[in-house]
C-alpha cells in the first residue's frame, strides 16, 4: 500500500510511521504466505519499548513462510488524516494494509488500551466483533498479562494465547497451516491446543444479583480450564531488536536475566503469572550484552528481572560484564531494586561512569502494612540502603509507594512522611522523587477479592502526602482515582463489559491511559447504558467461594494458596521466599509437570 508522503509533514514525529528503522526485517509480501501484524496498541515510542513483541518478531520471522510487521496506535492528527483520506491503517516494514493480512496478533499489558484495540480495527476497516468477521478476515488474537482474565475482549479477540508465547506461537501456526481456509474449524482445533482460550465456544450464566454462575464450555474441543503456558528453559535473548529513529520509553539495550519472581509480594499479578523462577545463565547474558553492542550500537544495557538481587551470582555477572565491556563506555541499570543487602553489593560493583535515577519501591510506609503485603523489608534496612547510595555518589532516588492498601489508616499514610523525613536527614544531595499509586486488586493475586478504595476514603490521603511532601521539598506524583477505578473494572470485569468498552469506544473513548484523553464522565455514562456501574468490578469485596469471571484461567498457582495468603495477609504473617527455604505449595510442582525449579 502507498500513501501520499506529504501527509507526514502535516504530523508530529513522522517517524512513528515511516518504518525501515535499523535491524527491522522486510520479507518479500507476494511468495510469503503467512502475514501476521504484531500489535501494541498504544502509540510507536510506548509500543517499541514492549518487551513481548521483539521476541516474536524474532520468532515469527525465522519461519520461512511466515512473515511478521508491527503496528502501533496513530497519535490523533495522523488519525484524523487517515478518517479524513480513508486510508486503511498499515503496518510498518511494508505499509501494507493490516486487513490484508492474516493474523493480527495484540499484545495486551494494560487495561486502559482497551479502547485503542478497537480504535485500531476500525482504522483497519475490519469488523470490531468477532462474530461479525468471516473467513476472509484476518484472525485476531491477543497474548500479554491483560489475557489472564480475557472476558472484557471476549466480544472482539477470535482467541486468546494464555501465558507465555515462545512456544505456542508456533504450535497455533501449524494449525493454521492447515486450517486458514476454515475459520470455524481453525477455532475448533486450536481450542486443543494447551493455553488457548476461544471465548466464543463459552457460555456465561450470571446470578439475580450480577455475579458469575458459571463459565462452561459448549464444543467438546474447547477445555473447562485453559491452562496457562510455561516455558522451561529461556530462549536466547533478542540481540538485534529494531533500533527506532526517535527516542523512546525505554531507549536502551535489554537482556532479561531472569523471569519469575519468588517473593511473593501479595498485590503482585506478575509474581504470580511469572511463575516460576528461571534464570538466564551468565554465558547467555554476556553474549547477549556483547551483541547487542555490536548490533544496535546501545551505550545502556538493562538487565532485566522483576527482582535483580535474587540473580544468582549477580554479583559476579557483574564484575564479568564490567570487565569485559570496559573499554567500550557500556553502562548496565537495572528496573525497580529491593532494599537489601544484595542490592548494595550490587551497586558497588557498578562501574562509575554515570549516575542514573536509581529506583525502590518501598511500598509502604509503615512497617505494619508491609507485613501485610509480604513485603517484608524493616525501616531500618531502607534507610541503611539509601545512606549506602547517598555515599556511592548517587543522588538522584524515586521511590513508589501504594496506597488503599488493605488494613490502612491515617496513620499508615503519616508514616510514608515520617520515613521521607529521615531519608532526608541522611544528608547529601539527594533529589528525592515520590510516585504514588492505587492498589489495584489484581486478577490471580492474594487480593484479587478485595474491595478497591473509593475516590472519597483516598483524597483525605492525597491531600495528605501533598502537603507534608511539598514541605520535605520531595517532588510527588500520583495516580488519579478515578483511573484506577477504570483499571480495577476493566482488569476484574466480566463479558458483559465488551458492550461497555465498545460504547465508551463509540462516543470517543481512546488513549485512556493519557491523562488529556481521558474521561470518566463518559466512561461512567457507558457503563449505566447498560445498567452497570464501576464500583461493582472495582470497589466490590468478593466473597472467597465466588466464581470469578477469571476462575476457568488456571495460572499454574492454585486457588488455595491464594486463599491461604489472603488470610496470612490479615494476619500480618509473613510467607519467606520459598527460594531459601521450604515450598509453600503454590501448585506449580503439582501433577506430571514438575515445572517449579524451586522444589526440585
Amino acid at each position: 500500500m502507498k500513501y501520499p508522503n506529504e501527509i507526514l509533514n502535516q504530523v508530529t514525529k513522522p517517524a512513528r510511521y515511516t518504518g525501515g528503522e535499523w535491524n527491522s526485517i522486510v520479507k518479500d509480501w507476494k511468495t510469503t504466505p503467512i502475514r501476521i501484524a504484531l500489535c501494541y496498541p498504544e502509540i510507536y515510542e510506548i509500543g517499541m519499548s514492549n518487551l513481548a513483541l521483539p521476541i516474536l518478531y524474532e520468532i515469527l520471522n525465522r519461519q520461512p513462510d511466515v512473515l511478521a510487521e508491527r503496528v502501533y496506535a496513530p497519535w490523533v492528527d495522523m488519525e484524523a488524516i487517515m478518517r479524513r483520506r480513508n486510508i486503511p491503517l498499515f503496518s510498518l516494514e511494508s505499509r501494507q494494509a493490516l486487513k490484508e493480512f492474516n493474523i493480527i496478533g495484540f499484545s495486551l499489558g494494560y487495561e486502559l488500551t482497551y479502547t485503542n484495540v478497537l480504535n485500531i480495527l476500525d482504522l483497519a476497516q475490519i469488523p470490531l466483533f468477532s462474530s461479525s468477521r468471516g473467513d476472509s478476515h484476518p484472525l485476531i488474537i491477543a497474548g500479554g498479562s491483560c489475557a489472564l482474565n480475557p472476558e472484557p475482549l471476549a466480544d472482539f479477540i477470535d482467541l486468546f494465547v494464555i501465558g507465555e508465547g515462545e512456544e505456542i506461537i508456533l504450535e497455533l501456526l501449524e494449525v493454521f497451516r492447515e486450517y486458514r481456509r476454515d475459520k470455524k474449524t481453525l477455532l475448533k482445533q486450536s481450542a486443543r491446543l494447551a493455553g488457548i482460550y476461544v471465548p466464543s465456544f463459552y457460555c456465561v450464566d450470571y446470578n439475580k444479583d450480577g455475579s458469575i454462575n458459571s463459565i462452561l464450555p459448549q464444543i467438546a474441543e474447547a477445555k473447562p480450564k485453559i491452562n496457562r503456558r510455561i516455558v522451561t528453559r529461556l530462549p536466547f535473548p533478542v540481540t538485534s531488536p529494531i533500533v527506532p529513529y526517535i527516542e523512546v520509553v525505554h531507549d536502551r539495550g535489554s537482556v532479561e536475566i531472569q523471569r519469575g519472581c519468588t517473593r511473593g509480594c501479595r498485590f503482585c499479578q506478575a509474581g504470580i503469572i511469572y511463575r516460576p523462577v528461571r534464570e538466564r545463565p551468565h554465558k547467555d547474558v554476556v553474549t547477549a550484552a556483547g551483541e547487542l553492542l555490536k548490533n544496535c550500537g546501545y551505550s545502556e544495557i538493562s538487565l532485566l528481572s522483576l527482582s535483580s538481587g535474587d540473580y544468582s551470582d549477580i554479583d559476579k555477572l557483574i564484575t564479568r560484564l564490567s570487565q569485559q565491556f570496559y573499554g567500550d563506555n557500556l553502562t548496565f541499570s537495572f528496573p525497580s531494586l529491593r532494599m537489601d543487602s544484595s542490592v548494595i553489593k550490587l551497586l558497588d560493583l557498578l562501574p562509575a561512569r554515570r549516575r542514573p535515577t536509581l529506583t525502590f519501591a518501598p511500598e509502604a510506609g509503615s512497617e505494619k502494612l508491609r507485613r501485610i503485603i509480604n513485603k517484608g523489608i524493616s525501616e531500618e534496612t531502607i534507610l541503611n540502603t539509601l545512606a549506602f547510595v547517598l555515599d556511592k555518589g548517587w543522588t538522584k532516588i524515586k521511590l513508589y509507594f501504594m496506597i488503599g492498601l488493605p488494613g490502612e489508616t491515617l496513620e499508615d499514610i503519616y508514616s510514608i512522611v515520617e520515613l521521607m523525613t529521615k531519608i532526608r536527614r541522611l544528608g547529601g544531595k539527594i533529589r528525592l522523587h515520590i510516585s504514588v499509586s492505587i492498589l489495584v486488586p489484581k486478577p490471580h493475586t492474594p487480593c484479587q477479592w478485595l474491595a478497591q478504595e473509593t475516590e472519597e476514603q483516598l483524597l483525605p490521603k492525597y491531600a495528605i502526602l501533598k502537603k507534608e511532601l511539598s514541605r520535605l521539598k520531595a517532588g510527588f506524583s500520583w495516580a488519579d482515582p478515578k483511573t484506577s477505578q477504570l483499571e480495577a473494572a476493566l482488569s476484574r470485569g466480566d463479558r458483559r463489559l465488551g458492550q461497555v468498552i465498545h460504547y465508551a469506544w463509540q462516543t470517543g473513548c481512546k488513549f485512556d491511559a493519557w491523562n488529556e484523553y481521558f474521561d470518566y464522565h463518559k466512561w461512567l455514562d457507558a457503563f449505566q447504558q447498560f445498567g452497570l456501574h464501576p464500583s461493582f468490578y472495582a470497589n466490590r469485596e468478593r466473597a472467597l467461594d465466588e466464581t470469578l469471571s477469571w476462575s476457568h484461567i488456571d495460572t499454574g498457582v492454585n486457588l488455595e494458596f491464594l486463599q491461604r495468603e489472603y488470610h496470612n495477609m490479615w494476619q500480618e504473617k509473613e510467607t519467606p521466599d520459598c527460594r531459601y527455604g521450604k515450598c509453600h505449595a503454590c501448585g506449580l510442582n503439582d501433577g506430571q509437570a514438575k515445572k517449579c525449579p524451586m522444589a526440585s
